[in-house]
């Protein structure tokens, strides 16, 4: 169902690519939009037990979107290191694909809303982030991806930099 990597000797090992949900902060997240234009917005989000999560607001063009076609794309660029004398990147990205949907149960949403905030705002106390997650969850949805394809890959010269 999904295109093996061309390049596969760049290709990064599955630990690694989770490893790069994980520690990263954005990605975009791809959808077919209006008239099958694909849109692309970025977005934070966490990974979890193969899923990634996003909030949003109640409406918009994205939740339009999914409503329409759930199959979705995220990507993520951990490492884009120019190197002019090359005329290359030095780069490492993870591309996954999967099927979007908003979550329901009130709970869950609430739980992955102090996940999202203790990863975006560690400082914060807990007390004020509960607060805050109190007075918008009913102007907030979260969106699940659950993933179906993870495709990691990374510039020749980090793979033979490994050696």
């Amino acid at each position: 169902m999904f295109r093996e990597m061309r390049r596969l000797k760049q290709s990064l090992p599955l630990a690694d690519s989770i490893a790069i949900l994980e520690r990263n902060t954005s990605g975009v997240l791809a959808v077919s939009g209006d008239d099958d234009y694909p849109y692309a917005v970025p977005l934070s989000f966490i990974y979890q037990n193969g899923k990634l999560y996003f909030h949003c607001a109640k409406s918009g063009h994205k939740l339009d979107a999914i409503a329409k076609n759930p199959k979705a794309s995220f990507c993520i660029i951990d490492q884009d290191t120019i190197v002019p004398k090359e005329y290359t990147t030095y780069f490492r990205s993870v591309i996954v694909f999967g099927q979007a949907c908003l979550l329901q149960d009130e709970a869950e949403k609430k739980a992955i809303l102090q996940k999202l905030g203790n990863k975006y705002a560690p400082l914060e106390p807990p007390q004020g982030l509960l607060q805050e997650i109190d007075s918008q969850i009913k102007h907030t949805n979260i969106i699940v991806l659950t993933i179906e394809h993870i495709s990691g890959k990374e510039a020749i010269e980090l793979v033979k930099a490994k050696k």
